[in-house]
Order: structure tokens, then sequence, then C-alpha cells
């Protein structure tokens, strides 16, 4: 009854700020819970590899955006083919010299967050960092068979779009949604966004290689969700947030995890902890206002976590931490670099933000 209670949406008085979650508010929840407790229920019954594509990209696709239509669909399915394209260029000719690859991954970076700062294509853009940047750091290593890897992406991106497709026709709005305002950005405050995660994000692709940090997905996820907010000061309120969720989400995943050590074969209760878990994290996420904040990053690390680690054998308590350790460090020198970043572009007229301008 208590989570019935959390769930049931609210009718604040009309000259009050909702509190609770609205008519909309919980189709979303419910539609984000249950296309990632989907995707992880797929690839588990169908044993495929790279999991975390199954699970990431339904609470993606479905949290990001609010809606579903023909354009966004459009975007996240392109975003998939040229992806196998790219990455299979970049790593099949530019492998053999480092220099000339992260340049050409400097290129393809900014590029996405440009259409990002532009705005009408925010989601191909957003979409497109986030898995071009986990695509070619697996995609390096020579143990990692590279068709495997695009074929997973590519399924899971298929499947992502038939489950939001479920989840919009089972759980769908009870009002129409107000698109949200349009702004003009000037051109200043493009190339400074641009070149600010561009950057970024290269940077982070090449301490990532050149560590041989190959077990540190959640840190590499985060250091690039929380360009997201497309400049400074939103990154390091972004950054707080994410901290927050990821600490939320391996505490939850531990202690649901804990009670499966030596139930885990029992998937029906699996599968009931991990609902619950993404109901909680979906309901903040949704009052959050969307975008990668506490909500959104509980959502993702439960979901690697609870693909991960649901046997007796692993080291539950190690992976945790491990995974808020490395997450942490991660976005401290993320900011700093942003930090860096800020003040050079400010110092270049082309670059500089207006409310930065002499």
């Amino acid at each position: 009854m208590a989570i019935l209670r959390l769930l049931k949406p609210s009718r604040p008085p009309a000259d009050k700020h909702p509190v609770g979650l609205t008519e909309n508010g919980l189709r979303q929840c419910l539609r984000v819970a249950g296309g990632g407790l989907l995707g992880f229920v797929v690839s588990q019954l169908m044993d495929w590899n790279y999991g975390v594509f199954f699970t990431v990209f339904p609470m993606f696709l479905l949290g990001m955006v609010p809606i579903l239509n023909g354009h966004i669909v459009r975007q996240f399915l392109g975003n998939v083919s040229i992806n196998v394209i790219e990455v299979s260029l970049v790593v099949g000719l530019l492998k053999h010299m480092p220099i000339v690859m992260t340049l050409v991954v400097l290129a393809m970076f900014s590029f996405r967050f440009y259409l990002m700062a532009k705005g009408p294509l925010f989601l191909f853009g957003a979409n497109g960092v986030l898995t071009l940047s986990i695509l070619l750091h697996f995609a390096s290593y020579p143990s990692v068979d590279l068709s495997d890897l695009l074929a997973s992406n590519m399924v899971a991106s298929g499947l992502a779009v038939f489950i939001a497709m479920l989840m919009y026709t089972l759980f769908p709005d009870v009002e129409p949604r107000q698109p949200p305002p349009k702004g003009i950005k000037p051109a200043e405050q493009i190339r400074h966004e641009t070149l600010m995660g561009g950057i970024t994000a290269t940077l982070s692709f090449v301490v990532f290689q050149v560590f041989d940090l190959q077990g540190s997905l959640s840190a590499q996820m985060a250091t690039i969700l929380v360009l997201f907010s497309l400049g400074y000061g939103g990154a390091k309120v972004s950054a707080g947030k994410r901290a927050v969720g990821t600490l939320l989400g391996c505490n939850l995943a531990l202690a649901m995890q804990l009670v499966l050590y030596t139930q885990s074969h029992h998937f029906m209760l699996v599968i009931l902890l991990y609902w619950l878990g993404l109901m909680l994290f979906a309901r903040e996420h949704i009052l959050e206002g969307g975008g990668s904040g506490i909500g959104f990053g509980g959502l993702t690390t439960l979901g690697i976590l609870f693909g991960q680690s649901l046997g007796p054998e692993q080291d539950l308590v190690y992976s945790a931490l491990y995974r808020f350790s490395s997450m942490s460090v991660a976005l401290l020198a993320t900011l700093l670099v942003m930090a860096c970043l800020h003040v050079a572009l400010n110092c270049w007229a082309p670059t500089r933000l207006p409310d930065t301008a002499d």
C-alpha cells in the first residue's frame, strides 16, 4: 500500500506547483519502468551479449523525451545506422593511427554536439554521443568481436523502439503534451557548446583508452551524460545529481541482490524486485522534469548492476563500490576539464557566451 500511495498521481490546487505525479507523469513513469524491465527480461531470456544496450536504450528513449512520434523514431534508428558505418570505418581503417583516429572522433563528437546545441535534432545528437562513446571504446579492444558488438547495438535499438511503441500503447498519455518553448541561440553560444562537448567527450574517450578502463562503463557513461546540459553551469548541477543517483542506485541494487543472494535462479522474484526499483527511480526522474539527474542516474546504475551481478559468485560489494568510486573520479575530472574549457572559450570572441561579453 505504501508503494501505491507513492505512485498515486496527485491533483494539486491550481495556484500551487505539483508535489506528486500528474496523470501524464504516472503514465510516463510506468512506461520507463516497464520498458527498462522488458529490455532486461528479453536480453536475459535470449542470453544476448552487451546487456547494457538492452537495459539502457529503452530507458533513454522513454525517459529523455516524453512523446513518441515518427520524427523521434527516425532520429533514434537513423543514428544506429550511421553509428554502424562510422565505427566500422574508424576502427577498421584508423585503429593503427591513434592520433588520426582521435581527430576523427573529435569531429564526430563535435558534429553531434552541434546538432544538440541547435535543438531540433537533439535526440539524434545525444543518442549518437552516448552510443558512439561506448561503441568506439569497446571496439578498440582486440578481444572484442566487432560484428557481434555492432549487431547487438542494432538489435537493441530496434527492440527499444518496439518496446517504446508497446509502452505507449499500454500506457498512453491522458492529455496532450505541451511542446517545449523554442529559443534562438546566438552563434557564439552554439560554437561554445559544440566545442565544449566535443573536446570533453573526446578527452574522455582518450583517457579510457590510455588507462585501459574497459570495466568502467558507468563512469564512461557519466562523463557523457553530464554533457547533455550543454554548458559548464548546467554540468555542475547535473554531475551532483548524477553522483547522488549513482550512489542510491548502487545501494538499492546491493540491497536487492543481497536478498537474492541464493535466490537469483527465481527469475520472477528478480523481475519483481527490479521493477520496483525502476519504478522508484522513474518516479524521481519524472518529478525532476527529465534530464540526466538523480532519477536517471539511479535507473541506469540499477540496470547495469542488475544485468551484471545477479549470481552469488559475484562480489556485489566490490562491484557497487568500484562503480561509484570510478564514477565520482570521472565526474570530478570532467568538471575540471569543462571549467578550463569554459574559461578558454570565453577568452575568444567567436565562442564567448553572451552573458560574459565585455
